[in-house]
């Protein structure tokens, strides 16, 4: 038997800022409503993606909203490591209760991510996946994603897209990948998004350029809300002409729609 809707016990999904806690870091307060950092705040079990850096996180949060309890007081439990965010996430089910027994006993817990929002290109899918399962209450605070900030700052079709996780490495593989994409934006107007570790942005960049059509319309999002970050659309063949290049240690979000 699983737990009743009805219970107090929930899996709150919190939103994290898109920085990374980089050193160039703007207040919190930049990234994330008041009352989502007041609501952290109160939360005394997490389930995070990296433990060392939930707590940075809390400490932040703590400067705007005092924790309810001292941070070394908290419960805070890692995240199985996963693979990359476009390969299923294979934890067992026994695990992910485990994980979240307190939520099930009936307390609040929160699941973070290392930047934006938990879920979303993110392994914490299948936490959420398994709270529904258990017949938590699910909710999500509202926040940053890379994803979407991408999207609207692009000029691309926002009615229609898909996020497609990440292209193959081998540059066989990852050339008809993007050609496949292309085509398929092209017979269906959708704007297509992918995502790269920092230090392969270059490859990834260079690829797209050679390999997508000339006038198949290219944006980079880079860094975005950082003090640095940047938003640029231009058609390939535009991209390639002006030999514009990418910080390989700063995160970016790559969207193309074909004509």
């Amino acid at each position: 038997m699983t737990a009743a809707l009805a219970g107090p016990g929930a899996l709150v999904l919190v939103p994290n800022a898109l920085d990374f806690g980089a050193p160039t870091a703007l207040d919190l307060q930049a990234s994330l409503p008041l009352a989502v950092m007041q609501r952290s705040a109160q939360l005394r079990h997490w389930l995070v993606e990296d433990a060392k850096s939930a707590r940075a996180f809390l400490k932040r949060v703590a400067a705007i909203a005092p924790l309810a309890r001292p941070l070394q007081e908290l419960d805070i439990r890692e995240l199985p490591r996963a693979g990359q965010a476009n390969q299923p996430h294979q934890v067992a089910a026994a695990q992910l209760d485990n994980l979240l027994a307190p939520a099930v006993g009936g307390a609040e817990m929160g699941l973070l991510s290392e930047a934006g929002l938990p879920a979303v290109a993110d392994p914490g899918a299948a936490v959420v996946s398994a709270a529904h399962r258990l017949g938590l209450r699910v909710e999500a605070l509202p926040g940053p994603s890379a994803l979407m900030l991408a999207l609207a700052a692009s000029g691309l079709n926002g009615q229609n897209f898909a996020f497609v996780g990440y292209l193959p490495i081998k540059d066989d593989a990852r050339a008809a990948r993007i050609r496949e994409l292309d085509a398929h934006s092209r017979r269906s107007g959708q704007t297509q998004i992918a995502i790269e570790t920092p230090y392969r942005n270059t490859a990834l960049l260079r690829a797209l350029i050679e390999h997508l059509s000339p006038t198949t319309r290219l944006n980079v999002g880079c860094a975005l809300t950082w003090p640095e970050g940047w938003s640029r659309t231009l058609t390939a063949q535009e991209w390639r002409r002006a030999s514009l290049s990418i910080d390989n240690r700063l995160p970016a979000v790559f969207l193309w729609q074909a004509p």
